[in-house]
């Protein structure tokens, strides 16, 4: 019971604090202990290419603007799927604080603890603190963490300076950050970043919370 307190608590009381400090994750920094030291540069949103966070966004949360941070038609279609919770449908505001607070392994203990806290963090964050966080704390390969190093290690580029074709490739790597390399796509990295750019070049009615 005491630690189910913390678990629910803690995320609670470090909600309003990570809208002004920069955190580290809880997946952060059990890959920091188990696998060695990290890959992770902390970068302003401003200072982020518009076609990265445009590129992320469409690829996995393009309702983004609208919800409240969960999207509740997809949460349906996953509670009536015979597969459960093992079909995502998570938003962008669920997998930051997944990242954050919580553990990776899907269960519907933790949906039920991500679905509220998600809710939460949305109206505390904001979308731009909320994308920006994201950003940073999301994994893009083995021991890279956020999009700065990310950029930096597959293109050799600042993220503000991200093209919209590494863009869309960075966007169709993170549903596997660990087998997929953006700067050497398979063939189905290649077509997803295809459809993704496709997607972003269009998606200026949707991007008003971040580019009003």
């Amino acid at each position: 019971m005491i630690a189910l307190v913390i678990l629910v608590a803690l995320p609670l009381l470090l909600v309003p604090v990570y809208r002004f400090v920069n955190p580290i994750g809880t997946y952060m920094l059990y890959t920091r202990l188990v696998e060695g030291p990290l890959d992770r540069r902390w970068v302003e949103f401003d200072n982020i290419s518009k076609a990265l966070v445009v590129s992320v966004m469409m690829s996995e949360d393009a309702r983004f603007c609208e919800d409240n941070g969960v999207d509740w038609g997809a949460i349906s279609e996953v509670v009536e799927s015979p597969g459960g919770p093992s079909r995502g449908a998570s938003t962008i505001a669920m997998q930051t604080v997944r990242n954050l607070f919580l553990w990776l392994s899907r269960s519907y203990v933790r949906k039920a603890i991500e679905i509220p806290l998600a809710l939460y963090a949305d109206t505390v964050w904001g979308k731009r603190r909320e994308m920006e966080l994201y950003l940073n704390i999301a994994q893009w390969g083995p021991r890279i963490f956020g999009i700065e190093a990310a950029a930096q290690h597959y293109f050799g580029r600042p993220a503000a300076d991200l093209t919209a074709r590494q863009s869309a490739l960075l966007a169709s790597a993170l549903p596997n950050p660990l087998a997929r390399n953006p700067a050497r796509p398979s063939k189905l990295m290649t077509s997803l970043a295809r459809t993704i750019e496709a997607r972003a070049r269009l998606a200026g009615p949707y991007i008003v919370c971040l580019y009003p």
